[in-house]
Order: C-alpha cells, then sequence, then structure tokens
C-alpha cells in the first residue's frame, strides 16, 4: 500500500506550489494594496521591495507549522492512513476554494480556509473512526485540540474590529495632526512620525518575530531578547535624527521610506505569518511519511503521536516556497484583481463606479449612522466643529488631475498597522488572518478619512459586509466541503482519490490558464479628441444595437420554446448589457474632467447618444424580466400567427443594423435608406398590433397574454425610437467633426 501515500504525498507537493501561486494571488493585496494604491513609488520598485519582504519573511514562518501538525486536532487519536486523508483532503479544499474567491475578485482569508479545513476534515475523519469501532461521539471532543481551536478562531473573530477599530482611531488622531495638506506640518513633525513608525516595524518584526526565523541562531537570540530596550531606544534615537535633518537640509520625502519599509515589513509579515496556510499541510503529510517510514508499523496501527514533537523547518524548503511566491507576484493578473478590490472600496475618489453595489443592511447602517452624526453634531461646541472641519479638510481635485485612492499619510498608516498586528501574532504563534487585518485597517482608516461621504458610504459598507460575509461562507464551505471529501476517499480508497485528483487539477488548469474573456475589465481612458470620440461613439452604436437585437432574438427563442432556464440567462444577458453601457456612458464624465476639456457639443452629442442607448437597454431588460416571469407563471405561450409576427420583427430590426455596419466599414451613412427602414420597423409595429386587437377575441387570450405582447410590442418602439435620437446625435458629431477637419486643413 506504499504507493498510495506515495500517490498522495506526490500530489500535496505538486499542489503546495499551486497553493501559493492560488493563494498569493488572492492575498497579495495584503501588502501591495497600501503603495500602489498611493503611487508613492514606481509599480516596479514597489514589486521588487515587496518580493524581497515575502523571501526574507518565508524563513521566519518556521514556528507556525505546528498549526498544520496538532494546532487542530490531536494528531495521537489518528493512525497514519487517516491523517494522510484528511492531509489530501485539506489541501484540495483550500485549493479549490481560493481559486474560486480569486475567479471572482475578493480577498479571502487563506488562514479561515486552512483553519477550518483541518477541523472539517478532522472532525469528519473523528466520526468515521468512532463509527467503525462502534464508539460514542461523546469521544469526539478528545481529538480536537479544542483549546488551541478556540484561541484560533476568537483570534480570527477579534481581528475584524480591532483591525477596524485600530486602524480608524490612529489614522483620525494622525490625520488630525498632519492634515490633508499635511506638508504644513511635515517639517515638524515628519521626522517622529517616521521614527516611531520604523522603530515599531523593527521592533515587531525583529524582536518579536526572531524566534520563529530558521536563520538566527540562538545565540542571536538571546542577544536580542536581553538588550532589547537598548537597542530599540538606539534605532529610535538615530532614525529620528537622521529623518528630522533629512527633512530640513534636503527636503527627504520620509512617507515615501515609510511606506516602502511598511510595504517590506507587511510583505515580510504575511509570509511569515501566511506560509504555514500554504505548505504547512504538504510538510506535515512530509513528516509524517518519514515518521512511517522509520516506524516500521503498519499504516494502520501506526498512531501519530509524534507530530506533537517541535517542528524543525528545514530552510532550503522556506526558500523555495519564498520563491514561488515572489513569481506569483510577478507573473499572476488575478493578484492585481484582488488588488483592485480592496483599493476600489477605501478610495477617496467619489465620483467614479462603486465596485459593489448597495444593500438593505448596507442603508440601513449608513441611515443610522448619519442619525448618530446629526445628533453628535447639534451636541459638538461650534467652534470644536469648525476646528476639526478644518483640519478634515480635503484638497480640492484641480481639472484634468487623477485622484490618488489614498494619499501617503494613509497608505503609511495601512501599512505600519497592519505589520505590528499581524508580526505580533506572528510572535505568539497565532495564524492571524492576514486578509482580515489588513483590509479592516485600510476600511477603518478611510473612514476616519471621511472617504465614505453620502454618495459612497452605502456601496462601501455593503462592499465590507460582502466581502466579510464571503470569509464568514469560506469558513462553512472549507468544513462541510473536506469533510465530504474525507468521507468519500475513507470509503473510495484509490478510486476516490484519482477521481478527486482529476477534478482538482481540472479546475486549477482551466481557470489559471484558459480564463474568460470577460474575467477582466479593459480600461478607457478618456479622451478629449472630437475624431477619438466619434469613433468611439460608432463602434458603440454597432455592437450595442447589434447586441440588443441579439438579446431580442433569444429572448424570442427561449419564450416559444418554453424553456425557462434559458429566460434566466437571457434576463441576466439583458442584465449585463445594460451595466455594459451604463459603464460605456460614463466616459462623458471623464471626458469632462479632463484638464483639457472636451468640446461641450461633442460631449453633448454623447451623452445623450448613450444616454438614449441606455434607456433602450434598460427597457430590454425590463422585458426580459416580464418574459420570464410569464412562463415561469405558466402562462400562455404564443402559437400560429402571433409567433410568426414577433419573429418577422428580428430581421425587420437586424436590416437596420446592416446600414450601421455598412457605415463603421466605408465611412459613408446612407441616411435615406436608414430612414426608410426605420419608417417600415414603426409601421410594422403598428400593424402587429392593430391585427392583435382584432384577433383578442378571437385567439381568448387573457388579459396578462395581452399585455405581454403589448409590451413586447413597445420595447421594439422604444428602441426605434430611442436609436432614431442616436443616429440623429451621430450624424450631429459626424457634421461637427467634418467641420473641425476642413478649418485644421485652412
Amino acid at each position: 500500500m506504499e504507493y498510495f501515500y506515495l500517490l498522495i504525498l506526490g500530489f500535496l507537493i505538486l499542489l503546495a506550489a499551486s497553493d501559493l501561486f492560488v493563494g498569493v494571488s488572492n492575498d497579495a493585496v495584503n501588502f501591495l494594496g497600501g503603495a500602489l494604491g498611493s503611487r508613492i513609488a514606481s509599480f516596479r520598485t514597489i514589486m521588487i521591495v515587496g518580493s524581497l519582504g515575502v523571501l526574507f519573511g518565508s524563513t521566519f514562518s518556521g514556528g507556525m507549522m505546528t498549526i498544520a501538525r496538532s494546532g487542530v486536532y490531536n494528531p495521537e487519536m489518528f493512525t497514519f492512513d487517516n491523517l494522510m486523508i484528511v492531509f489530501f483532503a485539506v489541501v484540495v479544499t483550500e485549493v479549490s476554494l481560493l481559486n474560486v474567491f480569486n475567479k471572482l475578485g475578493l480577498p479571502t482569508s487563506t488562514t479561515v480556509s486552512i483553519v477550518f479545513a483541518l477541523l472539517g476534515g478532522g472532525v469528519s475523519m473523528a466520526c468515521l473512526d468512532i463509527w467503525a469501532s462502534g464508539g460514542s461521539l461523546l469521544e469526539l471532543a478528545q481529538y480536537v485540540n479544542t483549546t488551541k481551536c478556540t484561541i484560533l478562531i476568537f483570534g480570527i473573530i477579534c481581528s475584524v474590529p480591532i483591525a477596524f477599530v485600530g486602524g480608524t482611531v490612529i489614522q483620525y488622531f494622525v490625520r488630525l495632526i498632519f492634515t490633508f495638506n499635511y506638508q504644513r506640518m511635515y517639517r515638524l513633525f515628519g521626522g517622529i512620525f517616521g521614527s516611531l513608525c520604523i522603530s515599531s516595524i523593527v521592533y515587531f518584526l525583529l524582536f518579536k518575530g526572531a524566534k520563529g526565523s530558521a536563520l538566527i541562531t540562538p545565540e542571536v537570540l538571546q542577544f536580542l531578547n536581553e538588550y532589547t530596550t537598548e537597542l530599540m531606544l538606539a534605532v529610535l534615537g538615530c532614525t529620528f535624527v537622521v529623518f528630522q535633518f533629512a527633512i530640513l537640509l534636503f527636503n527627504m520625502n520620509i512617507f515615501k521610506i515609510v511606506i516602502l519599509a511598511g510595504t517590506f515589513a507587511l510583505a515580510f509579515s504575511f509570509a511569515g505569518n501566511d506560509l504555514v496556510n500554504f505548505i504547512g499541510v504538504p510538510l506535515a503529510a512530509l513528516d509524517s511519511w518519514d515518521i512511517y517510514r522509520a516506524s516500521g508499523q503498519a499504516p494502520t496501527d501506526l498512531m501519530m503521536t509524534a507530530l506533537h514533537e517541535p517542528v524543525r523547518s528545514n530552510p532550503y524548503y522556506l526558500w523555495v516556497a519564498g520563491g514561488i511566491m515572489v513569481l506569483t507576484l510577478w507573473t499572476s493578473k488575478q493578484a492585481m484583481n484582488v488588488v483592485r478590490t480592496t483599493i476600489n472600496l477605501s478610495s477617496s475618489d467619489r465620483g467614479d463606479h462603486e465596485q459593489f453595489g448597495s444593500s438593505l443592511l448596507g442603508r440601513v447602517v449608513v441611515r443610522h449612522s448619519i442619525a448618530l452624526n446629526n445628533i453628535v453634531q447639534k451636541i459638538m461646541p461650534e467652534s470644536m466643529k469648525k476646528v476639526l472641519d478644518s483640519r478634515f479638510e480635503p484638497i480640492p481635485v484641480k481639472k484634468g488631475e487623477v485622484q490618488l485612492p489614498f494619499d501617503a499619510v494613509r497608505a503609511s498608516i495601512n501599512l505600519v498597522v497592519s505589520s505590528i498586528l499581524i508580526a505580533s501574532a506572528t510572535a505568539l504563534t497565532l495564524p492571524l488572518s492576514t486578509t482580515y487585518v489588513t483590509f479592516m485597517v485600510a476600511m477603518g482608516s478611510s473612514f476616519a478619512d471621511g472617504a465614505w461621504d453620502r454618495e459612497s458610504a452605502v456601496y462601501r459598507v455593503s462592499g465590507v459586509l460582502t466581502v466579510i460575509g464571503g470569509w464568514f461562507i469560506t469558513a462553512l464551505v472549507a468544513f462541510m466541503t473536506c469533510g465530504l471529501i474525507v468521507t468519500l476517499c475513507y470509503y473510495g480508497g484509490l478510486v476516490a482519490v484519482l477521481i478527486v485528483m482529476a477534478l482538482t487539477v481540472y479546475a486549477l488548469i482551466k481557470e489559471n490558464f484558459f480564463p474568460s474573456k470577460s474575467e477582466e475589465d479593459e480600461f478607457r481612458e478618456a479622451s478629449t479628441d472630437p475624431q477619438e470620440i466619434r469613433n468611439r461613439l460608432n463602434t458603440s452604436i454597432v455592437e450595442i444595437y447589434g447586441h440588443s437585437v441579439e438579446l431580442f432574438q433569444e429572448s424570442l427563442d427561449k419564450f416559444f420554446a418554453g424553456d425557462l432556464k434559458g429566460l434566466k440567462r437571457a434576463k441576466i444577458h439583458a442584465l449585463d448589457a445594460y451595466d455594459e453601457v451604463k459603464k460605456i456612458r460614463r466616459d462623458y464624465y471623464n471626458m469632462a474632467r479632463q484638464e483639457a476639456g472636451v468640446d461641450q457639443d461633442v460631449c453633448h452629442y454623447y451623452y445623450r447618444a448613450l444616454t438614449n442607448m441606455k434607456e433602450a437597454s434598460f427597457e430590454l431588460e425590463k422585458t426580459a424580466r416580464l418574459i420570464h416571469d410569464h412562463v415561469a407563471n405558466s402562462h400562455r405561450i404564443y402559437k400560429g400567427q402571433l409567433q410568426e409576427d414577433l419573429y418577422s420583427l428580428v430581421p425587420i430590426l437586424r436590416s437596420i443594423e446592416e446600414v450601421l455596419v455598412v457605415y463603421q466599414q466605408k465611412d459613408v451613412l446612407d441616411i435615406q435608406e436608414l430612414d426608410q427602414r426605420m419608417r417600415y420597423a414603426h409601421k410594422a409595429v403598428d400593424q402587429m398590433q392593430a391585427n392583435l386587437f382584432a384577433r383578442v377575441g378571437e385567439e381568448k387570450m387573457s388579459l396578462r397574454s395581452t399585455e405581454l405582447y403589448l409590451s413586447i410590442l413597445q420595447l421594439v418602439r422604444d428602441i426605434l425610437n430611442r436609436y432614431n435620437i442616436v443616429f440623429l446625435m451621430q450624424r450631429e458629431l459626424n457634421k461637427q467633426c467634418k467641420k473641425r477637419e476642413l478649418e485644421s486643413k485652412k
């Protein structure tokens, strides 16, 4: 049977590399978000600093490996063969869950997934073992390390409010000192601020985290422990003197040093705390194999008590793991997706698109917060309000200037506070969720900065609740999924293990090497060139109109086939199309914000054209919902002439699209032909409505069926009327561009 365990062990080692890739893709936001959001340095510089932090931090993770060996369950209660199945199920569950969250672009917790997967796998195997031996479920407590599990879960849950409150309070007082126009106070307090930040980072990384390093010798560790106070005072004093002189004499930007140091520290802390989440279980499986080979016992008889022994991590394994994590940072597109999510939620920009919609709970929280704020404002003296308002007055953004998601002050707080909390947890060998900490610190600091105003608060709160809800769903799903895989492999043996392996490999390859084109939105840079805007509008008209006709035909096809699932998909497609038109329409706002400005007439034509296309798309989405509900309620589906009449609308609408395609290809719009086809389409709809009224009694149509038929005809009318205005705006914009072109030639 040794080949069976070698197969599992080899697969776990391969998945460890994949887990590093998937996990780092999800967690890159933890240490890159602050520096990238503040744009304090070039992308390349930030990536190099983060990479060095990850590489060196991985060597400090040795002490955390006990979590995977004996932190959740009591290994002396499990045999070697059962524990190998648990290890296999845990890694498969974690990699699969993180891959799903990465695809959705949501940051989740690798700590939560690994802890609850270990818990679910251990509990499931314990139940199976108790069941096989005829014991009682009361014995389950002997299998689970309840004390350590309670500490782990309590620490994870507490990290959310601690990180949020810590980020909020510290950011509030720092902003109160520096204000948004921090250059004025910078020369006075920059030196002490920088020295406190650097000293805090050094203390928690080196002096608190050194005991888990595979590189620091016991002699060095003893020296650090004996002279901690003296060394820290030296670091604080030296950095203060150097920074203050650098500010006064050379006007050096200390915030840049703090942010880059914070990026290194947070990457360092992340690797030290989270590496166990990625390779802890495979290394525990490797240690278990070594114990089994040395014991000479049968795999069904060997109890894994030896896993309680202190961990002796091979530094080469840690260096290799750190190298894979660094490689992932530079190559993973999914990592940038997750970074974008967190930066969007904590951004100070109030004009752009919010990533999350509003929710009922988010609205309730915001309304009550506004009411509480109004009470506080009434109680607070006017003089105090004026002072506070002056300290928190944002700097106006100049026209054409790109507003950063957050400034250097907030980026510094995000990085320093997060790294301190995570390094403290690492020193206590507590696998704190780095995602929870960094995300909630960022949310707290943005809240303290007033980034959540009335235009964005409900979306930010809803976004935070969505992400946090995803974390707790992760815990439940990880527990149940791992338990299910353990049960399947326990009864299915080699066949079940091979099937799970095949499905896992297929999912990983499909999602990471063959991603769908819709996973990433293309960035559309605002333009003020009339010709560029004209080309953009012409392309959008052809694409959006053509897609609307396709969706109209899809809805009719599924309606007449009585395909409820197909109608549900058509409804979703129509909603996606509506959202896409809204996104394109927002270009008018970006045009108007450009420093050079855009011709008001050009912006007006673009705005009106896209507004009418948006309204047409909205009507299409609304009608798709009506058709879906009609079939879902088992109402009548049209047959005969009624069906043929509605189907005849598709080629009529296609004929209009043909004129637009020719125009896009040859840049010659046949206005007469276009008007003729539009008039013909209107007449066809009017005739169908007249025919319907004549056949209502003959066809014995109900009010509901008649209303739906008229709604479909009204949809076509709305599309034609809206696009009549669109084509008019298109012609006017063409005239403007040709006029400008002639003037430029003169």
